[in-house]
């Protein structure tokens, strides 16, 4: 699975727009759009979700799934359990 999330932050890391992870994937900017404007995982067609998660995969990005350890080196960006967040003091220095 992806999230509407990870697909923008995908695209965010490797600095391209809507209309070009559409023409890697071989899909429309407006599945794109539909894709990263859901909330949560992304729902649609499957062989539209594994053409986007192959472009991004050959793109070099990796999508890490809920509780699953990242298999790749390099670096990247992993969003933390909020419940397990220190709450944030906005007055610290």
């Amino acid at each position: 699975m992806i999230t509407a999330g990870q697909m923008r932050a995908a695209r965010a890391l490797l600095g391209i727009d809507q209309k070009t992870l559409a023409e890697m994937a071989g899909v429309s900017v407006p599945t794109i759009q539909r894709m990263e404007a859901s909330q949560g995982n992304v729902r649609g067609v499957v062989d539209t979700l594994s053409k986007v998660v192959t472009a991004l995969d050959r793109a070099g990005i990796e999508l890490i799934g809920e509780q699953a350890p990242s298999t790749a080196t390099g670096r990247g960006v992993r969003l933390k359990d909020p419940v397990s967040q220190p709450a944030r003091d906005d007055n610290a220095v």
